[in-house]
């Protein structure tokens, strides 16, 4: 097995994983699931730079030449991945404390897949 299999097989496991997590009626597993879609998209950037041994990262002589933008760009993409995931942390904390429930509508599914009423949604007795 190739290093490249291997490695497209790994990012297209943790995108579709990601993917699957957004698509949740939960808000904690939406905010995993774009950490793990930011988390591959940060390795695809990195492995698209290539990896180089001996290499310069400026050019100073005849010999191969790194380009120092893939690593540039993962590292702040890292830490403004960092940043807005704390954020959607607080935005579903806040959503659960206002709404009295994690699902991502605010409404708890019925035992029948519909959604159930919540007491302010009854009007007046």
């Amino acid at each position: 097995m190739s290093m490249e299999l291997l490695l497209a097989t790994g990012l297209g496991l943790v995108t579709a994983t990601g993917i699957y997590l957004m698509l949740r009626g939960r808000t904690f597993t939406v905010v995993l699931g774009l950490s793990l879609l930011g988390y591959a998209v940060n390795v695809f950037i990195f492995a698209m730079g290539r990896l180089w041994s001996n290499a310069a990262p400026i050019l100073t002589s005849q010999g191969p030449v790194a380009d120092p933008l893939p690593p540039a760009l993962v590292l702040t993409a890292i830490v403004i991945g960092f940043a807005t995931t704390g954020f959607l942390i607080e935005l579903a904390l806040r959503s659960h404390h206002e709404a009295g429930s994690d699902h991502v509508d605010g409404h708890e599914p019925g035992p029948a897949g519909g959604a159930q009423p919540r007491a302010s949604d009854e009007g007046p007795v």
